[in-house]
């Protein structure tokens, strides 16, 4: 019996069977429970913990920011969508307010970051994408041009959330360079916590509100995210991105 199919039978396959078992039933815990064990694979990677006790190769983490960088660009993309689809005028503000933190303080992160660790400008603003970067790339975009602000939610909130809860977990360490610390707090603050709790409570009402079929939809692209970005933190170890193949990154269940 594989992990999968041992979480698919510890938790139920629907959110109405979900909520019949749980008081409060939240629909973001559902699809977080049902996106095991690739969700614990993800908030407690190698990649986090070493990045935690300061321990993380530099050239692991140049793979890495090179490749987070590219995605920055698909990410502002979807939350500029999302901007158009929410349903309020109190969630454009709250989604363009954090558009901002994008586009100014994580840029000026990762170009002071790349600076420091010798990646020249052509190399992160033309990079060669890897497998999984790519597959990452697609589905936000799918997410984005083939549904609504559900689907859009259903891939947001896994990145943010899974990046919440791995830099929580190791928010008292102290890295001494200032490129692993500052990627640790960044991630941690209250702000950032705050912003991801309120994408919960966007997700959760969406969910709550859909059709069963479509539930099923946010499920998929829920637990694929949760897959790719276990697999996007896996690939910063391969130092032979040419060697990977379009069958190594994709999200078990989804060949």
């Amino acid at each position: 019996m594989s992990r999968e199919e041992t979480a698919s039978e510890r938790v139920p396959e629907t959110f109405e069977a979900y909520a019949e078992t749980t008081d409060e039933a939240r629909f973001t815990d559902w699809l977080r429970e049902r996106s095991q064990p690739d969700w614990d694979a993800a908030t407690t990677h190698r990649f986090t913990r070493e990045l935690g006790a300061d321990e993380l190769d530099d050239e692991v983490f140049r793979r890495y920011l090179v490749q987070d960088y590219a995605f920055l660009e698909t990410l502002v993309g979807l939350v500029g969508h999302a901007v158009g689809d929410a349903p309020t005028m109190a969630a454009k503000s709250q989604l363009t307010e954090f558009l901002g933190t994008l586009t100014a303080d994580e840029n000026d992160y990762f170009e002071r970051s790349f600076e420091a660790l010798g990646v020249p400008p052509e190399t992160y603003t033309d990079p060669d994408l890897t497998p999984t970067t790519m597959a990452m790339e697609d589905l936000l975009e799918r997410a984005a041009r083939e549904g609504g602000y559900a689907e859009t939610l259903a891939v947001f909130v896994p990145a943010e959330w899974i990046y919440r809860e791995w830099a929580t977990a190791v928010a008292n360490e102290s890295p001494s360079r200032f490129y692993l610390a500052e990627w640790i707090e960044l991630h941690a603050v209250e702000d950032f916590q705050a912003v991801v709790g309120w994408l919960r409570d966007e997700l959760d009402r969406e969910g709550a509100a859909a059709s069963p079929q479509r539930r099923r939809r946010l499920e998929r692209l829920f637990r694929r995210t949760v897959s790719l970005e276990v697999a996007f933190f896996d690939a910063a170890y391969d130092s032979d991105e040419e060697s990977a193949t379009g069958d190594a990154n994709v999200p078990r269940g989804e060949k």
